[in-house]
């Protein structure tokens, strides 16, 4: 894939004083410096086919898709059954390129009794590795299949070096560590466990739980996020209400409005204060200089439920950013804002860094505000006539400066007219549902429009 162009960096401040106590992450940079750097797997997200297709155009080298009965995303999953499963992996080996099946639920005894006869075809259709964290799961797999590579989920919460000797010693290859992780503690995995393959989330939702650990969904929708049918209850708009005294004497105080209006719930309050749910999403760009002098050895982005859109700006950000650091240039702060105009809930280092350096963190938003865009349509192809068809998801105007989001390299342009198919100008195209022809380039059909905001 090309590489698309930014503008240098003379340089970036420092990183934050380390903490006392433990292996550092600049310690495992300093061991390694004599040494090339490898370049990390980036690993996306493939919920559909055309998801995966978009992923590994953007510039991923590997993509996890999973059927739904044995992952964790039962809803909006393509991958129904081992046509689909084989044409996606087909497909992504004829790239190069690798395709993991996510086999991550930790089933009742009922879906183990299935199990090995529902998987047996998945298997036969070769996929590069299954990820799973149900221990009886993966003894049923390394008993039945030895051959088959297994990557042990972050359901299964790894977190120190003890843990993943454990599993290597069980005949697995990978470990996705848990996102509860500091630099730092990765570091000293990394260096404790220099013979296993590491990976970590760099992108996309938390869960307010232990990697996912959380009875809330089985709670208020009867969908238990273990068994792949999360309702994302953490992340419902709920609102504080003044409190209000029911019959039996319990206190009321919060409402979801949007799902469960008029429904009051109690909260509870500390010394420490009120306790609201709805983590912000992950975004780690700033830390895969670190990761990659470190020696991890896959970054992984979250977000098999999200757009091709999402999809094919957190690929090519990312690869940029991985490209970068091995080749040894520092972060460009114009991909943090390119990552700031996907729809998200805020952004945060999530548990990398305990306190993160304050001029740092000013620098990259300063950088951020100026370069964010927001998602508003999809180039069709074109015309007789060599104009472009754009279908629209979000409005924009003529006037509008846009970027063309594609594989080959993006473009930046002013719009200076717009028509509908039938050839009536068009000096703002309203959002969804609409479809509008303009001057393009040759070359763009199935990029991405972002409008700077």
């Amino acid at each position: 894939m090309a590489a698309f162009a930014y503008a240098s960096v003379s340089e970036i401040p420092p990183s934050p004083p380390l903490r006392k106590g433990g292996v550092s992450s600049a310690t495992v940079s300093i061991q390694r410096e004599a040494l090339p750097l490898n370049t990390p797997e980036l690993l996306a997200p493939a919920g559909s086919q055309t998801m995966l297709e978009t992923a590994l155009a953007f510039g991923a080298d590997a993509v996890y898709a999973g059927q739904p009965r044995y992952s964790l995303r039962a809803r909006n999953n393509s991958f129904r059954d081992e046509v689909a499963l084989g044409i996606g992996i087909e497909y992504t080996h004829a790239r190069g390129k690798q395709f993991y099946v996510v086999s991550n639920i930790y089933p009742h005894s009922a879906k183990v009794k299935t199990y090995l006869a529902d998987m047996a075809p998945v298997i036969a259709l070769k996929p590069d590795a299954l990820i799973m964290a149900d221990p009886g799961l993966i003894d049923l797999v390394r008993e039945t299949w030895p051959e088959m590579p297994v990557h042990l989920s972050v359901q299964a919460n790894t977190v120190n070096h003890a843990a993943v000797r454990f599993w290597k010693k069980l005949g697995l290859s990978r470990i996705i560590l848990s996102r509860e992780l500091s630099l730092d503690q990765v570091a000293e995995i990394r260096l404790e466990c220099p013979d296993t393959e590491l990976e970590v989330f760099v992108h996309g939702a938390l869960c307010v739980a232990y990697s996912g650990r959380c009875l809330l969904s089985g709670y208020f929708n009867h969908r238990d996020p273990n068994q792949g049918t999360c309702t994302n209850s953490c992340r419902w708009d709920f609102k504080v209400h003044n409190a209000e005294v029911a019959p039996g004497g319990d206190v009321f105080l919060i409402e979801e409005r949007e799902k469960r209006q008029g429904s009051y719930m109690p909260i509870e309050e500390d010394e420490h204060g009120t306790y609201i749910l709805n983590s912000k999403d992950l975004r780690a760009i700033e830390h895969v200089q670190r990761l990659v002098e470190m020696g991890v050895d896959s970054l992984k982005i979250e977000g098999r439920t999200k757009s091709p859109y999402y999809v094919a700006r957190t690929c090519q950000t990312y690869r940029q950013a991985i490209d970068d650091a091995v080749a040894g240039r520092p972060l460009n702060p114009r991909l943090v804002g390119e990552l700031d105009g996907l729809a998200n809930r805020g952004y945060t280092g999530g548990f990398f860094e305990r306190h993160p350096d304050r001029e740092y963190q000013n620098y990259l938003t300063g950088h951020s505000e100026s370069g964010r865009s927001l998602y508003v349509g999809d180039v069709l192809g074109y015309g007789e006539d060599g104009l472009a068809e754009i279908e629209v998801k979000n409005k924009f105007s003529v006037g509008d400066r846009i970027e063309v989001i594609h594989p080959g390299g993006n473009l930046e342009i002013v719009i200076e007219h717009m028509s509908n198919p039938a050839g009536k100008d068009m000096p703002v195209a309203p959002g969804n549902g609409h479809k509008i022809r303009m001057a393009l380039p040759p070359g763009y059909q199935g990029a991405f429009l972002a409008r700077f905001v």
